[in-house]
């Protein structure tokens, strides 16, 4: 006798079908992980249009342990990479234009381990300095723990000293194990515009007493102009450079004359053309300085303008997994005939 046919199983919405057999995690990781090397990268049409701009093919990052070696400079008795880690990211300071939300992103990503991964990855790949501002604890904290596991950069120090306190800060980057300081471009520009040059003058002389190469950085060249003019002779300048070949700073409305450096988020060099020449008459070294723009300006062309333009070293804000690729496209455009009317300084 035929038995009668079974009738369909009714499945509950938290079992799986029967014909698949449940996927433990580590499976189900392996095969994600698959799935999405597989996949194609998508990108907005906007992020097409930016990266459709690179002409040249994007270099290779070298393998572990066979990391390209930068060139360096010389800046008084301190060799220093011509790549330089810049220090904003570091401290929660980023350029975001129109996106409020982005340094506090950052200081979320770069938890003391991921600055100090950062760091680890640009001294394996050649570079040798970074910046900082020794006013802020936490990144003076994090590089005392670094420098403890047997970290080796050096430490450019930033600083933004009272008028009527000019030795608090530089004992804090003496403090700090720095090897140079300088004065920072914003307040570089406001003493200067309010006519203070002796005072940056006087700044100088005491990080030099202190036993560190002494800089003065600025945004505006009337700043680098008037320092050099009135015989401070610092070690070296940090002055901005880059071209200004990206969309956000070709907006309509904004012209030379209603820029402003501190109110508007997107353009930091007003004055490339009229750097490139004074710079040109300058016999110390300078670190070149937002030559990407704040990640608008492709690499290979930010450092090839700034490098042929008469720059001796460039400081740059990197993300951990950036820095094998910046600092295989600064090797690339250093090896390369640059074209560069300016001797190297450094």
């Amino acid at each position: 006798m035929n038995k009668p046919a079974r009738p369909p199983r009714t499945r509950t919405r938290s079992e799986p079908p029967q014909h698949c057999a449940p996927l433990a995690r580590r499976g189900f990781l392996k095969r994600s992980l698959a799935l999405s090397m597989a996949a194609p990268v998508v990108m907005s049409l906007e992020e097409r249009a930016l990266l459709a701009r690179e002409t040249a093919p994007t270099a290779v990052p070298p393998k572990p342990g066979s990391a390209a070696r930068l060139p360096l400079g010389t800046i008084g008795k301190v060799r220093i990479s011509r790549l330089i880690c810049g220090g904003n990211l570091i401290s929660g300071y980023a350029h975001s234009r129109d996106l409020i939300y982005v340094s506090k992103l950052l200081m979320h990503y770069f938890t003391d381990e991921k600055i100090m991964e950062t760091w680890a990855l640009c001294e394996q790949h050649g570079i040798n300095s970074m910046i900082a501002y020794p006013g802020d604890p936490h990144a003076v904290e994090v590089y005392a723990k670094y420098r403890a596991r047997g970290g080796t950069i050096q430490y450019l120090a930033q600083i933004g000293p009272k008028k009527n306190d000019l030795d608090t800060e530089i004992k804090k980057a003496v403090d700090a194990g720095a090897a140079g300081a300088f004065l920072v471009g914003n307040q570089g520009d406001l003493w200067t515009r309010e006519g203070a040059v002796g005072l940056i003058g006087d700044l100088v002389q005491r990080i030099k007493a202190a036993g560190l190469i002494a800089g003065v950085a600025g945004h505006e060249l009337r700043t680098i102009r008037t320092v050099e003019h009135a015989g401070v002779a610092p070690d070296f300048y940090v002055k901005t450079l880059h071209n200004t070949n990206y969309w956000s700073k070709r907006r309509p409305e904004q012209t030379q004359e209603v820029i402003d450096n501190y109110g508007t988020d997107n353009y930091w060099c007003r004055d490339a053309q009229e750097t490139i020449r004074f710079m040109a008459s300058v016999d110390r070294p300078w670190i070149a300085y937002k030559v990407l723009a704040a990640g608008a300006i492709q690499p290979r062309s930010g450092f090839t303008y700034a490098f042929a333009n008469g720059a001796d070293f460039a400081a740059v804000g990197m993300f951990d997994f950036q820095v094998a690729e910046d600092v295989a496209v600064a090797n690339q455009v250093l090896s390369s005939k640059l074209e560069r009317e300016r001797d190297w300084m450094a």
